[in-house]
């Protein structure tokens, strides 16, 4: 039946949704884009499918209206967020605008649903503009190789003890953990106030015994399309795996993995489930991948991440002592034009600062040096009083969340894991 046989058949059967998609097809393949539009647009309005969405993507691509495109395609995509197809029309309207870091996102989003998708065309475009796409984008953006180890970080010694019984002894002595049927790796949780180090002694830990360092945050991993946040999380163990041994730091680790029981009508509890079975490496071997996780909120943590062989030890980063306060100020301070400072009497006033305080005060100092240098014209060194002004105008930013972490360590601590806190608040237990 031609094109002619068709239009007069559908005149006498409008409703005919099955003959209008055969006439809508016929008009796509002669090239008759405008009529096969509106026909693919009755035929969606007669019935949701994805079929008519791609063929509607392509005629508006090859009309050169991939705006357009773009905005029907974002609309499909959250009406079937498992076709790679979509992906890959998207990437190619993004492309036909210009945004060239939008279409390889969307393009490196179709390889990741399906690895064996192929499109001739796009692989061409990005080999051609020197972008080519790689299947794994995560590895050069977040492993690094640290320079910093254990000898680097001031105070923290309880803390660098046991990371080293956990983590540095088994590398070190393979053969002694191999007899007792130790695995290599293995989880520690890092909490504490916020900014009080514990980004930094992770990388320290990787520094410590020549590991490669994985860092990833919430934002790394969480993702508005349906799946793709544990496809995130299992390429990011992946990378880990591949390049064991290797310190996987995850932060902010209570947002991620948020007791189930909040979340029972919520995708998250997906997201918690996935991060379980990587860290339990049921399908794959963790040998050799040290995970460590950080938060500010340990109580808001699903109970089952605490099991053996998650997270089964728990670390307090508490704030400074007196002695790293001293070691972080010269550090601070090091680059700036500072006259005459006595770091042992600012070290002594800043009992409670995190490093992050610390950082703060010295900011607070140089704002003030700053305005007396705009009116001089001449740089004015910082000195011992204007640092203590600083200590003046910043309080601990610690002393909130102890107030918070005092009634977990208090009435929520059947297992003792807060006991630290209340040692370091000196409260008897």
């Amino acid at each position: 039946m031609n094109i002619d046989d068709l239009r007069e058949a559908l005149n006498a059967s409008p409703n005919n949704r099955p003959l209008r998609l055969i006439l809508a097809n016929s008009l796509f393949e002669k090239g008759l884009y405008e009529e096969a539009e509106s026909h693919f647009l009755k035929v969606l309005q007669q019935q949701e499918e994805l079929k008519p969405r791609l063929a509607l993507a392509q005629i508006w691509l090859k009309t050169e209206n991939p705006s357009t495109a773009i905005v029907f395609l974002e609309d499909s995509i959250e009406k079937y967020p498992e076709e790679a197809q979509l992906y890959s029309l998207l990437a190619k309207a993004h492309l036909a605008e210009d945004n060239i870091a939008e279409s390889r996102d969307a393009y490196e989003k179709a390889l990741n649903l399906d690895p064996n998708w192929k499109d001739a065309q796009l692989d061409e475009m990005f080999r051609l503009s020197g972008m080519e796409v790689d299947e794994n984008p995560i590895d050069e953006l977040f492993m690094e190789k640290p320079d910093i180890g254990f000898a680097d970080v001031g105070g923290m010694a309880e803390v660098k003890r046991e990371i080293a019984l956990k983590i540095i002894q088994p590398l070190q002595h393979p053969e002694l953990y191999k007899a007792y049927g130790k695995k290599i790796g293995g989880g520690i949780l890092l909490y504490g106030p916020p900014g009080c180090g514990k980004t930094y002694i992770a990388r320290a830990t990787a520094g410590e015994i020549n590991a490669r360092f994985i860092s990833i945050s919430l934002n790394e991993i969480l993702d508005m399309w349906i799946g793709n946040s544990e496809k995130n999380l299992h390429q990011f163990f992946e990378l880990a795996r591949r390049n064991a041994p290797c310190v996987l730091f995850i932060d902010e680790v209570d947002a991620l993995g948020a007791s189930r029981s909040q979340m029972k009508n919520s995708g998250s509890s997906t997201v918690i489930n996935q991060f379980l079975a990587e860290m339990d490496g049921i399908q794959n071997s963790n040998e050799g991948v040290l995970i460590l996780g950080a938060t500010n909120m340990p109580w808001n943590l699903d109970p089952a991440f605490r099991r053996p062989g998650r997270f089964d030890r728990i670390l307090f980063v508490p704030p400074p002592d007196e002695e790293a306060r001293l070691e972080i100020l010269k550090q601070q301070l090091k680059e700036k034009p500072q006259g005459k400072v006595d770091f042992s009497k600012l070290a002594s006033k800043t009992q409670e600062y995190s490093g992050a305080d610390l950082k703060a005060i010295i900011d607070v100092a140089i704002e003030e040096k700053l305005e007396e240098s705009f009116k001089t014209g001449n740089i004015s060194p910082l000195e011992t009083k204007d640092l203590l002004k600083g200590v003046k105008k910043h309080k601990a930013t610690t002393k909130e969340w102890f107030s918070q972490a005092k009634n977990f360590a208090l009435f929520a601590n059947n297992s003792g894991n807060y006991d630290a806190i209340l040692d370091y608040l000196k409260i008897k237990k």
